[in-house]
């Protein structure tokens, strides 16, 4: 299976909510990227298992996760040729702040968009 279909699949995953299996499927091809893919993919991989913390009642684990998988994410921001990374960054960032806020709603995971949505 080619480095795109497992990343697609990987995509599939997250956007149903199954983000163990969203970071399981992305750290086949984390293991070999190289740089700066590498760093996306990392990016991209903790903010899913942030939110597999957060499915499990692990709110500290969601949170350090997230942190980590926003700030690389942000270094490498750039036009991904699938994704809206600019797009997830802002979800995650509301996201984050609804969960630190004790008194918001349960908030809702973002999806994964294409950049062409």
């Amino acid at each position: 299976m080619s480095e795109t279909a497992i990343f697609r699949r990987g995509v599939e995953h997250f956007n149903r909510r199954e983000f163990f299996l969203a970071h399981e499927v992305w750290e086949e091809i984390w293991l070999e990227a190289a740089e700066p893919e590498k760093t996306f993919l990392q990016g991209l991989i903790q903010v899913a298992a942030g939110f597999h913390h957060y499915q499990r009642g692990n709110l500290l684990g969601a949170q350090s996760l997230t942190r980590a998988g926003l700030e690389k994410l942000d270094k490498h921001s750039q036009q991904h040729p699938e994704l809206d990374v600019l797009r997830l960054i802002s979800s995650v960032r509301r996201w984050q702040t609804q969960v630190e806020s004790a008194s918001a709603p349960e908030p809702e995971f973002p999806l994964l968009l294409n950049r062409h949505s």
